[in-house]
């Protein structure tokens, strides 16, 4: 089956973009995974799906990373699926929402002249606690916690923001080695879902660096939910204010837990190209 797709990111994080009133895909975990591959396929972290809305929300998304397993959520995916809808007059408002399976998440447009230049999104109320995470052990928060990893014992603090994020205060997030911890501990038998990994410095108390291994997807230059997590990890361990700016390879978001007790995070998103899958 043949089909049309969008590709956009959100500061490097890129996704396919299918509306399913279109095309409905019957296996779309199989094309997610055939898509990505960065060698045999276009190349992408994974596919987004645009579908009509229920429960009187205006849209829902769902989101499947390159290895084909389905995420609750994703920040940087909310905010091209906002700037898609919207340039192509799948809806006239500049604030609406959009459900996902980490339930439903408000969006707020910034545009010009048609053209959406930054989307602000509530991405909910985080949870703290170790079973809801989840991550194995005893009740209460997970704050700088030593865990093993392949030998090593680390410190690690999580926060779940529709999915899960293990986070890492370093000396230099940039010079960490992904690729050999990343996979360690997303895979971690700590985190019987699997978890999204950020490795942070903090800069000053409005700005960090992070960089992520993304659960289902690898090495990924941006992640939104990420990027609220490893705010919230800074943020529960005082390092940080609550509201930072969290440094990623492309550029930066800004991320706030807002007196609501909602994290928001804002920032970009860009359309790259559109095409058609051979299947």
């Amino acid at each position: 089956m043949s089909f049309e797709f969008t590709k956009m990111h959100g500061l490097g994080n890129d996704y396919f973009f299918v509306e399913t009133e279109k095309f409905a895909l019957a296996d779309p975990a199989d094309v997610s995974r055939a898509m990505s591959d960065r060698h045999l396929g276009v190349g992408a972290d994974g596919l987004i799906l645009i579908m009509p809305g229920q429960n009187g929300t205006a849209f829902k998304m769902r989101i499947f990373n390159a290895d084909g397993s389905e995420a609750e959520t994703c920040g940087n995916g909310l905010r091209c699926f906002a700037k898609y809808v919207y340039e192509r007059g799948l809806t006239a408002e500049t604030e609406f929402v959009i459900d996902t399976l980490a339930g439903p998440n408000r969006v707020e447009l910034t545009t010009d002249g048609g053209t959406v230049t930054s989307v602000r999104s509530n991405m909910g109320q985080p949870k703290f606690e170790r079973a809801e995470i989840p991550m194995i052990g005893a009740a209460g928060r997970v704050l700088e916690e030593p865990i093993v990893v392949d030998g090593e014992t680390m410190q690690v603090t999580c926060a779940n923001i529709g999915n899960p994020h293990a986070v890492f205060f370093v000396d230099d997030a940039t010079s960490i080695p992904l690729d050999v911890y990343g996979p360690k501990i997303e895979n971690h038998p700590s985190f019987p879902e699997r978890t999204n990994v950020e490795f942070v410095t903090v800069q000053d108390r409005e700005n960090i660096v992070m960089r992520i291994w993304e659960r289902g997807s690898g090495i990924t230059m941006a992640s939104g939910s990420g990027s609220c997590g490893a705010a919230l990890a800074a943020m529960i361990t005082d390092r940080i204010d609550r509201r930072v700016n969290v440094h990623l390879v492309y550029g930066s978001l800004t991320i706030e837990w807002a007196e609501d007790g909602c994290v928001y995070q804002e920032g970009p998103a860009t359309e790259v190209f559109s095409g058609v899958w051979a299947g």
